[in-house]
C-alpha cells in the first residue's frame, strides 16, 4: 500500500524544488481526480436532465430549439468523455513515473504549463512546432 503524501492547502510546485517529487506527483494527481470527479458529475446531471426533460413539446419552434441545445449538450459532453480519458491517461502517467515529461524530446514540462494544462504531454515549444507542422500539412 502506499503511503499518503502530506499536501498543505496552499501547496503550490516550485520551480526550487526536485522536478516531479512526491508532493508535486501528489499535487497534479489530485488536481486530476478533481477535475475528473467534476466532468463525471456534470455528465451524470446531463444524462439525468435528459431523461427528466423528454415531454412532447407542440410546438414545432421550441421542440426544434430544444432538439438544438440537447444536440448541443451531448456534443459538449462527447468533448468531456474525450478529455476523461486524457485525464486517465495523466493519471496513468504518474503511477508510471512519466508524467512531467515531454513525450517527443523527455525534457520535463514547465510547472507552470502543467498547473494550466494538467493534460499536457509536450513541453510548450514541442507543441508549438507540432501545431505548426499541422498547419503546414493540413488540406485546405
Amino acid at each position: 500500500m502506499k503511503q499518503e503524501v502530506f499536501l498543505p492547502e496552499d501547496y503550490r510546485p516550485a520551480e526550487d524544488e526536485p522536478f516531479m517529487n512526491e508532493r508535486q506527483l501528489e499535487y497534479f494527481r489530485r488536481k486530476l481526480n478533481n477535475w475528473k470527479n467534476e466532468l463525471l458529475a456534470g455528465s451524470r446531471d446531463t444524462i439525468e436532465g435528459l431523461q427528466d426533460n423528454t415531454r412532447n413539446i407542440p410546438d414545432v419552434a421550441d421542440r426544434a430549439s430544444e432538439e438544438t441545445d440537447r444536440a448541443l449538450e451531448l456534443r459538449t459532453r462527447d468533448r468531456q468523455r474525450k478529455l476523461v480519458a486524457k485525464i486517465d491517461s495523466a493519471l496513468r502517467r504518474i503511477d508510471e513515473g512519466e508524467y512531467g515529461y515531454c513525450e517527443v524530446t523527455g525534457d520535463p514540462i514547465s510547472l507552470r504549463r502543467l498547473d494550466a494544462r494538467p493534460i499536457a504531454t509536450m513541453s510548450l515549444e514541442s507543441q508549438e512546432r507540432h501545431e505548426r507542422r499541422e498547419k503546414v500539412h493540413r488540406d485546405d
